[in-house]
């Protein structure tokens, strides 16, 4: 019997021929990504080696990634406290792969790992955050686990009593209209299962649509799969992913492209026609809250947040950029953007992108995750309602349960700053030239994004 991709790879790093669904494994872990929640995983791990002598070291230092980005600058003297803590804890165990609050390392943590190489197909990925998901855009088994999990996944280098999940294969078909993109895909995907369509299983993409998509759109399906309760998403590594790997992350050597076995046994098979796709909007207070945009349309809103480890990269700021280009934000409405790292955001600054955003009424932010859950910077107010580009909508994100949060392409994110009201974008403002131009890489010594 084939196997799914999610399968091989949990064979492979659990030294077995192969594995079912339901099997329990032990996978070797190739990169183990915290924030700052490893001042928690830190104070687990020491419990570890309590009472054995031994020396409290990491199994492994060149796996482990930590990234400071949910409370960037520190917004309290206990989250400063516990981010000094972070960096003596760094230091001392000599991991290198540690990006701090600097403008020449710094970003969101799912943007971080894939534009500095970290992941790689094949590769099994845990994170200390539920949106790990993320990194299975280049072909990774990568998912979410808890302080307690991970500080063992430290010692040992190994993720314990793993269930082999069933895989749902997503099929989508034709291309995506203009203006329409991976965002209003996975939105279409999640109303159409449920929050719940996917609970501990992994979603695999297929098609001529996906195979049709730059890595920044990938990654925006693995990132929110975990909105229909995905363990995992993967998108089978192809051309695609080494053109990522080498001209954005500059990889060198071997890249594993094994994709899952033609006769692989999927629970179940989704198909979706992307010819037919149109502007996706989740509605408060659930992601799978969706609907199409023609029935929201003219919903008032008072901010616009776009960014985030969902939407936060060069081709998303793009899109935007290109439909704001001399015009002006309407009265009464911010516009927050917060690029997913400060590599986007200075190539977005070299190139024109910021300008135009910043022109149009727009604030740009540092990199970030404070805003998207509510903890630091761009909370709203009692009775406001925000359109936002994150990926999730429940009561009480953006820091008030109060308020409303509405979830939404770049594109449509736009178009409604200039309206102040849920608007699809303007005809004849084709974002397509400004896509391919941010295609093409820049030269090493510059540094490359996505989507560049």
């Amino acid at each position: 019997m084939g196997m799914t991709i999610a399968e091989k790879i949990l064979a492979r790093a659990s030294g077995r021929p192969s594995v079912s669904v339901g099997d329990v494994v032990e996978p070797r872990v190739d990169l183990a990504m915290s924030h700052e929640n490893a001042a928690l995983v830190m104070n687990q791990f020491k419990e570890v080696f309590e009472g054995t002598g031994r020396e409290a070291n990491v199994w492994d230092p060149s796996k482990i990634a930590i990234i400071l980005d949910h409370r960037v600058p520190a917004e309290s003297a206990k989250t400063a406290t516990n981010q000094k803590k972070i960096r003596e804890f760094v230091a001392s165990q000599g991991i290198t792969k540690f990006h701090d609050i600097r403008s020449d390392q710094g970003g969101i943590c799912h943007q971080i790992l894939p534009e500095n190489g970290y992941v790689r197909p094949g590769a099994v990925v845990v994170g200390t955050d539920s949106h790990t998901t993320t990194h299975g855009a280049l072909g990774a088994f990568a998912f979410g686990i808890g302080a307690t999990e991970m500080a063992s996944v430290w010692a040992l280098g190994t993720a314990f009593n793993v269930e082999v999940p069933a895989t749902i294969k997503v099929v989508v078909t034709g291309s995506l209209p203009e203006f329409v993109s991976a965002k209003d895909l996975i939105l279409h995907l999640i109303g159409k299962i449920s929050a719940e369509g996917a609970n501990f299983k992994v979603l695999e993409f297929h098609g001529e649509a996906i195979q049709e998509l730059p890595t920044s759109g990938r990654l925006v399906l693995c990132n929110m799969a975990v909105e229909a309760g995905a363990t995992a998403g993967i998108v089978p590594a192809d051309h695609e992913t080494v053109r990522y790997l080498r001209d954005v992350a500059h990889v060198q050597g071997d890249i594993d492209l094994t994709g899952p076995d033609a006769d692989a046994v999927y629970s179940e098979v989704v198909e979706i026609d992307a010819n037919q796709l149109t502007y996706q909007i989740a509605c408060p207070h659930t992601v799978d809250h969706v609907k199409t945009i023609d029935v929201v349309e003219g919903t008032k809103v008072d901010q616009i947040v776009i960014g985030s480890c969902t939407n936060g990269r060069g081709d998303d700021l793009a899109v935007a950029a290109t439909i704001l280009r001399g015009r002006k934000i309407a009265e009464g409405v911010r516009m927050l953007v917060f690029p997913a790292s400060w590599r986007i955001y200075k190539e977005s600054m070299k190139r024109g992108v910021l300008n135009d955003l910043v022109q149009a009424g727009a604030v740009v932010m540092n990199p970030g995750c404070g805003c998207c859950l509510g903890v630091h910077q761009g909370a709203l107010g009692d009775g406001e309602v925000a359109l936002s580009t994150t990926n999730r909508n429940f009561l009480g994100r953006m820091g008030n349960p109060r308020g409303q949060v509405y979830l939404c392409s770049p594109a449509v994110a736009a178009a409604s700053a200039l309206t102040g009201h849920i608007t699809r974008p303007p005809k004849g403002d084709s974002h397509h030239d400004a896509a391919i131009h941010f295609e093409f890489p820049a030269p090493a010594d510059e540094g490359c994004l996505d989507a560049w």
